[in-house]
């Protein structure tokens, strides 16, 4: 917990005009149209903007998340989303990774080959398997932005089980909010170590977080959130020899604000938030 807010927070709700600096968009939302996302209901961690000068906080807005992209590293410094039973349906996974091209003019997009012999899997923050109403919900997952350089046993076992244990989280009675970005540079993935893949166009980052907050289902989520609120975060090494027990990477909130800066769970009273963010998680993991 940090002692300051962030402009543009207000009620817990971020209001931001979608598409605003951007070029033609494939995003569902067209052209410039007020919204306000529900993906940031818990705050926004980094005060992210739609100002195309402030490229290494560059605010894009989604339907399905919001994120924090920064432009020089190639890669988001986090991504936030929203998690409910109507969120997961029958939609099969799309495998359309591709370049977004709602990104300013003239900065550089991410490619879907940019990772290719890199030794490292286009690691998703928001999971295809969280977005499966709709085609384009899940479509939207596979977006670069929405990707990290990411070392495939920690993608494919260590998040894969996290991930796959939030939804069972999920359900008629039950919601959750989740909050993923990653820190530092150089991983080890199948080819090694490497400290930027793509001609150094993206950053390979040295670790990786997640922050899932677990809710009642509810109106006015932000001031919902209690002393007794189970929060879990993790923080892992982006490595090929990770364990495949998420688990034992169990950390504090104010852990990982004090190895990245960000203020998490912002819009939540600083009075709970001192309580919570200084707990490690106890609870089950599968």
């Amino acid at each position: 917990m940090k002692a300051f807010l962030y402009s543009g927070l207000f009620l817990g709700l971020t209001v931001v005009i979608a598409g605003c600096g951007s070029n033609t968009t494939d995003d569902p939302i067209p052209g410039p149209v007020l919204a306000v996302s529900q993906h940031l209901t818990l705050g926004n961690p980094s005060g992210a903007t739609t100002d195309a000068s402030q490229p290494t906080n560059y605010l894009l807005v989604k339907p399905q998340y919001a994120l924090s992209y920064h432009r020089d590293r190639g890669t988001p410094n986090w991504v936030s989303w929203h998690l409910t039973s109507a969120d997961l349906g029958s939609a099969s996974r799309q495998d359309d990774f591709r370049a977004d091209n709602t990104l300013p003019t003239g900065w550089y997009q991410v490619q879907s080959t940019s990772y290719t012999g890199s030794g490292f899997d286009r690691g998703h923050n928001c999971p295809s398997a969280d977005r499966t109403a709709t085609v384009a919900d899940n479509s939207a997952t596979f977006l670069m932005t929405n990707m990290i350089p990411q070392a495939p046993h920690n993608n494919q076992r260590t998040w894969a089980n996290l991930e796959n244990y939030t939804r069972t989280l999920v359900s008629t009675t039950q919601e959750v909010y989740v909050i993923m970005g990653s820190y530092g540079k150089g991983g080890t993935g199948s080819n090694g170590a490497q400290s930027t893949i793509d001609q150094g166009r993206v950053t390979v980052p040295a670790r990786i977080w997640k922050v899932v907050v677990v809710l009642p289902i509810g109106d006015n989520d932000a001031s919902r959130v209690t002393t007794s609120t189970r929060i879990i975060a993790i923080d892992t090494p982006n490595d090929n020899t990770v364990s495949s027990n998420w688990g034992s990477y169990r950390t504090t909130v104010d852990a990982i604000e004090v190895a990245t800066g960000l203020d998490l769970l912002s819009a939540v009273s600083a009075s709970v938030q001192s309580t919570v963010e200084s707990r490690v998680d106890t609870g089950p993991t599968q």
